[in-house]
């Protein structure tokens, strides 16, 4: 009878253990998923902030035809 307790208790640890990982790997996938939204946030926004600052350099500055000489020519 002895073994059949330690056995159960055995299992019934094993099986706390088992349900702590599982809540372990549910937890860090869902860190996963809101830690990707984040990323996916980020990379449309640097996209759009590398647009706008393409859009800034191409109309603020002149081509070289277009500059006046310097004054000393």
């Amino acid at each position: 009878m002895p073994q059949t307790q330690e056995l159960d208790q055995r299992i019934a640890e094993l099986e706390m253990k088992i349900a702590f990982q599982e809540n372990t790997l549910e937890e860090l996938n869902q860190a996963l998923i809101d830690q990707q939204f984040v990323l996916d946030k980020m990379q449309l926004q640097l996209r759009y902030m590398a647009s706008k600052l393409k859009d800034l350099q191409s109309s603020n500055i002149a081509s070289q035809a277009e500059e006046t000489p310097p004054p000393h020519y």
